[in-house]
């Protein structure tokens, strides 16, 4: 056996994993051409490299698959109901930074706070007959946030693409999605709420709680953590 890492396949967040890694002195490289998903491991043995979307890996975390796996910890906590149960932070990494956050129009200038909404969204039900639509790919963290903080009367709308866009496109009237600047934002005429920040996100380095690892791989997975001056 091996201790499998998995790492995003492509990407500034795949080049800055292996550039923490190379700091470390664990070298890590694509084996072959891009379309390969195969990964090579120099610096310490009894390691593989899997190269995953970093949407797959909370998933082959959770199932055990992989022992270890970079992702952004937004992506765990979206994707992974009870995510502490199935993994463990191992090292937040330092890039990949976004805060995912909710924004509605800028001309909307009465609501600037998630009590502004819960009375805007009200009145938008009274006045159109159907709840104000959020669009997001981040369904449980968002619906989390908004039970939490009191507002009802909404409904979400899966986006999959350019989120930022469905407003101007009339398929929502707010959004919730991850951001690192606000330039796109703001360049679709939103505004961040005042607290509608919901999570900071960055690239994580998790454990899987339930990959079984033999001796050998309890010896590596030690030797490993100790290289990269975790333990």
């Amino acid at each position: 056996m091996s201790v499998k890492l998995g790492v995003p396949s492509k990407g500034r967040l795949m080049e800055k994993t292996f550039q923490w890694f190379g700091a470390r002195g664990i070298t890590l490289s694509r084996a072959g051409s891009e379309r390969e998903y195969a990964g090579q491991v120099d610096g310490i043995d009894g390691v593989e490299l899997i190269l995953l979307s970093a949407g797959e890996i909370p998933r082959e975390l959770a199932a055990g698959r992989i022992h270890l796996g970079v992702t952004g910890n937004d992506l765990v906590q979206e994707k992974l109901s009870g995510w502490n149960a199935c993994v463990e932070v191992v090292a937040r990494m330092g890039f990949g930074q976004a805060d995912l956050v909710l924004a509605v129009p800028s001309a909307w200038v009465d609501v600037g706070t998630l009590d502004d909404l819960d009375a805007a969204a009200a009145a938008f039900r009274q006045a159109h007959g159907f709840r104000l639509r959020i669009a997001t790919k981040y369904h449980r963290l968002v619906r989390e946030f908004l039970r939490e903080n009191g507002v009802a009367d909404y409904a979400l709308v899966d986006s999959q693409g350019a989120t930022e866009g469905t407003v101007k496109n009339e398929t929502a009237e707010a959004i919730a999605d991850i951001t690192s600047s606000g330039d796109t934002l703001r360049a679709n005429h939103l505004k961040i709420l005042g607290d509608g920040l919901i999570l900071s996100s960055q690239a994580t380095l998790f454990r899987a709680r339930k990959a079984v690892l033999d001796d050998a791989d309890r010896t590596v997975m030690a030797r490993l953590l100790q290289r990269l001056q975790l333990d």
